[in-house]
């Protein structure tokens, strides 16, 4: 069969299929090393891991919509309104309590975590019959969905996504060992269907199967296996936020001419992709020293301005672009079929 590549082989391979695996063999095979850079390095893993790639691929977002003059024209009301509906329901949640921004935020944010995996599966798998999609979407939200619930009912969990306390937490061996079993039946089912077909029909969709092994892989062994925060982030943050990148520069300005990108020719070809990546880079350090100036303080030494008494109104600010983006992603990436 041809393979549905989004781009080409080599670069969809790379950037898109390749973090989740390659993360998952460098925890297995660096597990002393990781600790001890969990506990002396922890600056520059929160620079590299949380600015340069969770932070930045929120911004790659504006390639795909502010920066791109039809795109912002053709929804320049969602555009426009998304952003400070954001706002206002971060103020009134944040006026609910700290914690309840927080976690309605973590809530918010797995499900876009989710949903971009089942977004990438839906693309490569756009050329399949529909007959059997079923199985597709039980076993990716199975691969996202028992991981999360593992975590909500084991309380032992080391990480948080944001902050502790976040997600509600309901401690039941009972529960869990039910949706273990959910777990592997779904499994079972997809690894059958999955070589049946293959015999079957002499076909076999790498990328999507890719997507599908590898967000097993991520989910399972950086929530469910491990136990440890640079884990968590590293197989957490890699394998959501380099192939999101990825699929921006790749579609949005790789693929279309200098007619259609306008200004953004100048992120084309190899020299552009340095300046794409500088750009988010900037943008997403900038965010984050906010972050640390005004609120978090923890990064950088004298950086406590001690405005305590305004997050009410700077931290759903501050929040307004991921936010934005967790929620304009389920408009900008809907299927035109």
């Amino acid at each position: 069969m041809i393979q549905p590549w989004i781009h080409k082989a080599k670069t969809d391979s790379f950037f898109i299929l390749l973090p989740s695996f390659l993360v998952v063999a460098i925890v297995f095979l660096f597990q002393k090393q990781l600790q001890l850079i969990e506990e002396q390095y922890s600056f520059y893993t929160w620079l590299i891991l949380v600015v340069f790639i969770d932070v930045a691929h929120v911004y790659a977002t504006l390639f795909k919509t502010y920066f791109v003059k039809t795109e912002f024209q053709k929804r320049k009301k969602l555009l426009i309104g998304l952003p400070i509906l954001c706002f206002l329901m971060g103020l009134v949640l944040f006026s609910l309590g700290s914690a309840v921004f927080w976690s309605a935020l973590a809530y918010i944010a797995v499900f876009h975590f989710i949903r971009q995996q089942y977004g990438f599966m839906r693309l490569y798998a756009r050329n399949e019959s529909k007959k059997w999609v079923w199985i597709d979407n039980a076993i990716i939200y199975t691969a996202t969905i028992y991981p999360m619930l593992f975590w909500f009912l084991s309380p032992s969990r080391k990480f948080n996504w944001f902050v502790e306390n976040e997600f509600y937490m309901f401690e039941n061996p009972l529960l869990l060992k039910i949706f273990g079993w959910v777990y592997l039946f779904i499994l079972l089912i997809y690894i059958t269907r999955t070589v049946y077909q293959s015999l079957k029909k002499n076909t076999f969709n790498i990328p999507k199967n890719a997507i599908i092994v590898g967000t097993i892989l991520s989910w399972y062994f950086g929530i469910v296996y491990f136990n440890t925060d640079l884990v968590f982030t590293l197989l957490n943050v890699v394998s959501h936020g380099i192939p999101y990148i990825a699929l921006i520069y790749l579609n949005e300005i790789e693929k279309k001419s200098k007619t259609e990108l306008g200004f953004l020719y100048q992120f084309k070809q190899y020299k552009g992709i340095i300046i794409f990546i500088m750009v988010l880079l900037l943008i997403a350090f900038s965010e984050e020293y906010l972050w640390e100036l005004l609120i978090w303080n923890e990064q950088f030494s004298g950086t406590n301005l001690h405005l305590q008494n305004w997050h009410f109104i700077i931290i759903p600010l501050l929040t307004v672009p991921q936010f934005t983006h967790y929620l304009l992603d389920g408009f900008i990436w809907k299927s035109k079929s």
